[in-house]
This record gives structure tokens, sequence and C-alpha cells, in this order.
């Protein structure tokens, strides 16, 4: 450990083994890893700061200490690529969901092919295409539009979600409005 610096840290996320469930397959080409699993196929370009190795049921995310490429933000990039590939693990045998309520008198979600048609009580329905890899579910319940939004990417799942939310966000007089299922919006007085 000669070359190792001396503010040389490990971080408690990255030095944590990422398991490989059954079905899934991972590769490395090129300073690119692949995943591959029931749910889809997923890629990330591996960084020159961190050294990942490929186990036959876990994979392994260290820092490079080769004081040419060591440097502070080898240490950030550490806990980021492990919780990165992580998540790609996850996505491809497993992966993501985010649930949205729609609240309110009038205000419903209804898929058609492959958009979600949102009225949200504007003078016109929102047409939202499904981005690509991302698959949206809506089912009408007695108080509210539950809204489904899956895929194998963490990201664009909760980016979709994020999206799907900002047309109208809650209403903090009623609670009306599109949320993520389980928020805690806290409604203000009204006049007095």
């Amino acid at each position: 450990m000669s070359n190792v610096p001396v503010n040389f840290k490990n971080s408690r996320i990255g030095k944590q083994a990422i398991a490989v469930p059954k079905g899934v397959t991972v590769k490395i080409n090129d300073g690119v890893l692949n995943v591959k699993g029931p749910k889809g196929e997923l890629s990330q370009k591996l960084l020159p700061e961190v050294l990942v190795s490929i186990n036959e049921n876990s994979i392994n995310v260290e820092q490079n200490t080769d004081p040419s490429v060591y440097s502070r933000r080898s240490r950030s990039i550490h806990g980021l690529t492990r919780a990165l590939l992580n998540n790609m693990v996850i996505g491809v045998s497993k992966g993501f969901a985010k649930e949205l309520e729609v609240i309110g008198v009038g205000y419903k979600a209804d898929v058609r092919g492959k958009k979600l048609v949102l009225n949200l009580g504007y003078s016109h329905p929102i047409d939202y295409p499904f981005p690509d890899g991302i698959k949206i579910e809506a089912k009408a319940g007695p108080q509210s539009t539950l809204v489904t939004v899956s895929g194998n990417n963490k990201e664009k799942v909760n980016q979709t979600a994020a999206e799907i939310r900002s047309f109208r966000s809650p209403d903090s007089y009623k609670g009306k409005g599109v949320r993520y299922k389980g928020e805690v919006v806290r409604l203000k007085d009204g006049k007095k």
C-alpha cells in the first residue's frame, strides 16, 4: 500500500459488494458495464477513478489508488458508481415503479395507446407521450385516479413521475392536483 495517498478514505456505501441475482449477467467491454436481465438491458460508462471487478455472483467497486488518477473526485465517485450499478442490477431483475394520485373534482387520468391523457382543470387535456422504456398505467378509484409509472431505469421512472406531477402540483388550500402516493400535503387555512 505504498502508492496509496495519505488522505485515502473508503466510502461506506462504495465498499459494499453488489449481489447479482440469478438470471442477471454482467459484462465489462471497453470501459462500459452492461447488465442484462429479465426486465431488459442497461449500460453505464465507467470512469477511470474507480475500478470495478466482477465475481461469479457479486460486483465490487474500489477507488483507483494510482497517484496519477486518484483525486478528491475519486472519493466522491466511488459511492456514486456503486449506487448506480446497484440500481442497474435491481432494475433489470425487479424493475422500479412510482405511484401518483390525481385528486380533484373532474381531475382524471387515462391511458390511450402510448399517451397519458390528463384532465387537470385546464381548458384543454394534456397529452403526455410515454418516454422510451417506460410503462404507464391509470386506474380510476372512488376518491382519486392512481397512475403507476414503471420501468427498469430508476432515473427515467422518477423523472417521468416528476414531469407528470409538475402539470398540476398539489394545491396548498384544497389539496387538489397530482401528488406522489403517500405524499403529505400540508393545507393552509382559508379566509376566516
